[in-house]
């Protein structure tokens, strides 16, 4: 009897210590969780609060700050799309800041790096500012990365991102591979209804033009770009130009024209006096041409081209 008492005693006793254990393990879990959801929250708010002050910094034009905060924090979390998004912008900021084309080109390749991480997450699906990022740092690489600048151009395009400068982009993609009816489409694309084109626009299509021998069109905006531009240079690359054509149609008084004009408007330069030697020695007047071949070797000894036509 006493042996039965003290085996239920002791059952009792048993249960209600399996009772507290399995309360105590409810209340730790709950504790656990409780601390789980803040910890998180704070998270949550950390790096929100962090986001905000990267992006304020963006704002205030202090790229290199936003690059360095940046790539601190891609150590800790190295597939963060935003990260690696504001990563990129600010090193193509810095890339196309420097005047060192290798300290370019170092900052170029990381945008690219970072941004095509970013491109493989689902957020970049419809976010057309990685993709035109990253198309014009491609175009910042060479002609050789010149179909890579298109691609990404033509995504940001579909997606409908409202930049500008993406028909200009696209127009000098194309004719660095080749495509000049491509860059001429998108050249005038890049027209603005009631503004005035930029010279480097009339130079561009005009070079196109010129690429597909369709030379009367391309001396139309040349002669444009004479006649609106502000800039003594571009005048000069326009008269240039334009004496070329003439070269090609014969006609080398108007070419002799474009040269002195040139000459006269902004002083005396090798090339110049070098393509005059060219014309010179077209028309059969040897003397005048080694005369001004001689002037452009006096004026830039290391002038390849003269150099070889006074055998030096």
């Amino acid at each position: 009897m006493l042996s039965n008492k003290t085996g239920s005693n002791y059952g009792r006793h048993i249960y209600h210590l399996k009772k507290f254990r399995f309360i105590g393990l409810i209340f730790l879990s709950l504790l656990l969780i409780t601390a789980s959801i803040l910890v998180i929250f704070q998270l949550s708010n950390s790096v929100k609060n962090e986001r905000r002050e990267i992006l304020q910094i963006w704002n205030e034009g202090n790229y290199e700050l936003v690059y360095e905060i940046s790539q601190k924090a891609l150590l800790d979390y190295p597939m963060d799309y935003f990260l690696l998004t504001i990563h990129g912008f600010s090193a193509y900021q810095l890339g196309i800041s420097q005047i060192n084309n290798q300290n370019m080109l170092k900052f170029i390749n990381e945008c690219i790096f970072s941004l095509r991480k970013a491109i493989i997450q689902k957020e970049s699906a419809k976010d057309g500012r990685v993709y035109y990022v990253l198309g014009k740092a491609y175009s910042y690489k060479g002609n050789e990365y010149a179909d890579l600048a298109v691609k990404y151009l033509e995504i940001a395009d579909k997606l409908l991102y409202n930049a500008s400068d993406i028909p200009e982009y696209l127009g000098l993609s194309y004719a660095a591979y080749g495509d000049y009816r491509k860059s001429v489409i998108s050249f005038t694309n890049a027209f603005v209804p009631g503004a005035p084109p930029s010279d480097n626009l009339l130079l561009s299509i005009a070079r196109s033009y010129i690429a597909m021998e369709e030379y009367n069109t391309a001396f139309s905006y040349l002669q444009h770009c004479v006649e609106i531009s502000a800039d003594s240079r571009s005048i000069d690359i326009s008269r240039l130009m334009l004496a070329e054509i003439y070269k090609i149609n014969g006609d080398y008084e108007n070419a002799e024209t474009q040269y002195l004009s040139i000459i006269r408007n902004s002083g005396e330069n090798a090339e110049v006096r070098f393509q005059l030697g060219e014309l010179y020695n077209q028309k059969g007047e040897t003397t005048r041409a080694r005369s001004e071949w001689r002037t452009a070797y006096r004026l830039d000894p290391s002038h390849a081209r003269a150099r070889v036509r006074l055998n030096i």
